[in-house]
């Protein structure tokens, strides 16, 4: 039986460099589809709805992604955007070519640019209104995370918000059960409940922003066992 006491420092396989496109293009494909069913896109938009709170709509609203992957939750983005009528420009970045290949060829993701880099080596010729991640960060140690944060707060002119995993054993068995039924990608049935073990429990969200001492970062509890961070600059506006 695992044990939540504390994070797992084991590697999920996705974080290899050596995944063939194929398996990347299925456990994408399977990522949007769990995000979409269990709120994970939900909790995207929420986190985004309150850092964008007093932004301006005189003109688009810069919004970038870290570890974006395949692009699902930019597109989740682009469809809010369009619903709201809201003028925006997406951007999302990832370290993994194979990822920002599949994103690129997504039909969905016209519009939307795609960097394949490390996000610490990205130079913004303007910065981003808000800057956000999802599932990413349980991918870090804590001490890379301080770093994250900090970076994340001086690169974005409105805020930021993050929507990560709760570490809890119903969450750990859920995903368990569900992807060794209905996953046909061997990384997501591996990477999912390792996932979850790589989560977070809220006093260890705590200790990490004590750490990067940022204090005005709100830590929202959300279904299904997600934890959504979420950061405003001062003013709030991004002008």
């Amino acid at each position: 039986m695992p044990s939540f006491q504390k994070r797992s420092d084991q590697k999920e396989l996705l974080d290899r460099p050596d995944i063939p496109f194929d398996a990347i293009r299925k456990n994408m494909q399977e990522l949007d589809v769990i995000n979409r069913y269990l709120g994970g896109h939900a909790i995207t938009l929420a986190g985004l709805e309150e850092v964008t709170q007093k932004c301006s709509v005189a003109r688009p609203l810069r919004i970038t992604e870290i570890g974006c992957g395949g692009g699902d939750n930019l597109r989740a983005i682009k469809r809010w955007a369009q619903r709201k009528g809201r003028a925006v420009r997406l951007c999302g970045i990832d370290l993994n070519p194979e990822c920002i290949r599949f994103a690129r060829e997504q039909p969905e993701n016209e519009g939307i640019e795609f960097q394949q880099s490390d996000y610490r080596d990205v130079s913004f010729g303007s910065l981003p209104d808000v800057l956000f991640s999802s599932l990413f960060c349980h991918h870090f140690s804590d001490e890379e995370l301080v770093f994250m944060l900090r970076w994340m707060q001086d690169h974005s002119k409105t805020g930021f918000f993050i929507n990560d995993l709760h570490r809890h054993p119903v969450a750990y068995y859920s995903i368990k059960g569900l992807t060794q039924l209905f996953s046909g990608s061997y990384l997501v049935k591996n990477d999912a409940p390792l996932s979850v073990q790589r989560g977070f429990t809220r006093k260890e969200w705590t200790a990490i922003l004590q750490k990067a001492g940022i204090s005005r970062l709100k830590v929202h509890w959300r279904w299904a066992f997600r934890w959504l961070l979420t950061y405003t600059h001062a003013d709030g506006t991004g002008i």
